[in-house]
């Protein structure tokens, strides 16, 4: 791997733990590009490039698996979860559960708490992947 390569992976690094960080928080796209030093055009193809995803499916996709586990874990209402997880309308996180989990919200806390079982494991099943695969809807 060239130098440039791995200094390039470093800044998408960077960029997706300040997301992972600050996921409830809002963050725009100058920002993470600031973050990784190069322009938002540049942020955007690099970061697909390197993750298979855009830095907006990202933060959505870890939004909702966020919210996926306190749906199961607390009693909160939906809109609740949703205002902390960083979403700042009901409907775009309605919308986005039912694209990356494959269920609304409320179908999904219906499966009832959740197991105890060892954390990889949880994360294993329950994380989803991407938009449109690996849809978390046959996990217990």
């Amino acid at each position: 791997m060239s130098r440039a390569i791995e200094e390039t992976n470093r800044r998408m690094l960077r960029a997706r733990d300040a997301m992972d960080r600050a996921y409830a928080e809002p963050l725009d796209l100058p920002t993470l590009a600031r973050i990784a030093h190069l322009s938002e055009a540049h942020f955007i193809r690099t970061f697909r490039a390197t993750f298979g995803e855009t830095p907006h499916r990202y933060l959505q996709r870890r939004r909702v698996e966020r919210a996926m586990f306190l749906l199961r874990a607390t009693d909160r209402s939906v809109t609740d979860i949703c205002l902390d997880v960083g979403f700042n309308s009901l409907g775009t996180f309605s919308r986005s559960f039912q694209a990356i989990v494959g269920e609304p919200p409320t179908a999904y806390r219906e499966r009832g708490p959740i197991m105890a079982v060892p954390n990889c494991f949880a994360m294993a099943w329950t994380r989803p992947s991407s938009f449109g695969e690996a849809k978390a809807k046959d996990v217990v």
